[in-house]
């Protein structure tokens, strides 16, 4: 068999498609998204009981449709992170249009089922949030214009996007869904600082968003009082926050044990938005600094990949999802110790729900795809070329 040297690595030609990828894809950060995933089929057989038990269902109902949604959502991600770059972008671009009409529909095919937001469509088995597929393929089509952007009569990549960007905004915060749209903000600033942009285009952004702040909290009833509730000195042992909170303070350091918690019995989104305080609850910090450091190391190496790629469409689409990703999880796991108001959303791979696995999935494949180790001369190879 021959072999190729080129750049830093070693390409056999004549190579099987499946060996070649689990040479290049980055393993590490397969097993932590298969840790995280047994981590929330674990929390699920404690939270999901007592859901299941209110709606008249069989205990292990959600369970089930865990299994079943993350079988997929793993299977997505194996195929899409075997694509080439180009081929997932092509995908994400016409994903992206799609994920747009979609949302754009929602006030009229949609239902809030009884929640007062209209975020999804119901296929009666089962319920499609647009939203949720929307953030990969944003990325990947606005890393896409700003780097077609920076080429010799390139087109006006930055200002499409940011045009982009606030009508994306503009229908989630109608939904209402601000912090989907939050995510947005930040995914669009995130790719764009990266590319290059002027602090003062960023700061610009930032007082945008903080007026858009100001504006949805003297409009929305909804949005006041979340963050009134934030703002509280004392937390209403009541609502959702005031749950978490004793869950997360009885647990202590080692948890109550396995079964031993109540939070799943008061707290009506205890197995997706708050699934964290059942971690904090029945298996104490211990799990909860588990769940972190998993996180924080498939953030961390996806950044050093990406830095030693020279491709930029690469670069700023990778940095981006990378990002969605963690700043996700962190808004989950602020929302649950009162660092942030409340706000559902998912915890990646861990919470309940098929739309956010299904999306989290194509998101992480994604990102194994843009970090492979590919025939190229890395950024380094090339500046020390250019010196020799």
């Amino acid at each position: 068999m021959t072999e190729i040297a080129h750049g830093t690595i070693v390409v056999q030609s004549g190579e099987a498609v499946l060996p070649r990828w689990w040479r290049t894809v980055d393993r590490v950060t397969i097993g932590c998204i298969l840790s995280l995933f047994a981590i929330g089929i674990l929390l699920g057989f404690a939270a999901s009981p007592p859901l299941a038990q209110r709606n008249g269902l069989e205990p292990f109902h959600y369970v089930i449709r865990q299994f079943a949604f993350g079988g997929m959502a793993l299977a997505v991600m194996v195929l899409v992170s075997m694509m080439s770059p180009v081929t997932v972008r092509r995908l994400a671009v016409l994903g992206f249009f799609g994920a747009v009409a979609a949302l754009m529909l929602l006030p009229v095919f949609g239902t809030d089922f009884g929640q007062g937001a209209v975020r999804w469509y119901s296929l009666g088995f089962a319920s499609v949030q647009p939203s949720e597929f929307l953030k990969p393929v944003y990325v990947v089509f606005t890393a896409w214009m700003i780097a077609a952007s920076s080429e010799i009569a390139g087109p006006p990549g930055k200002t499409v996007s940011l045009a982009v960007t606030v009508t994306i905004v503009a229908f989630l915060a109608m939904q209402p869904d601000f912090g989907q749209a939050a995510l947005i903000v930040f995914a669009w600033s995130v790719i764009y600082f990266v590319a290059g942009a002027p602090m003062t285009i960023l700061v610009g952004v930032a007082l945008a968003v903080g007026f858009a702040g100001f504006v949805a909290y003297e409009s929305s009833e909804h949005f006041a009082r979340r963050i009134d509730g934030f703002l509280s000195a004392e937390v209403d042992p009541t609502t959702q926050l005031g749950f978490a909170t004793d869950a997360i303070r009885n647990g202590g350091l080692f948890g109550a044990g396995l079964g031993e918690g109540s939070v799943k019995w008061t707290l009506p989104d205890a197995h997706t938005d708050f699934i964290i305080a059942v971690a904090a609850e029945e298996y104490g910090l211990v799990l909860v600094f588990i769940i972190i450091a998993l996180y924080a190391t498939i953030a961390t190496r996806a950044f050093f990949r990406l830095m030693r790629e020279r491709d930029p469409f690469i670069r700023l689409a990778g940095t981006g999802i990378v990002s969605l990703i963690a700043l996700q999880a962190f808004i989950n796991l602020g929302v649950a110790v009162r660092l942030l108001p409340a706000k559902g959303m998912t915890l990646p791979f861990v919470s309940y729900g098929g739309s956010s696995l299904i999306a989290m999935g194509i998101a992480v494949g994604m990102l194994l795809c843009f970090t492979r180790t590919r025939p190229q001369g890395e950024i380094g190879d090339i500046l020390l070329s250019r010196h020799r």
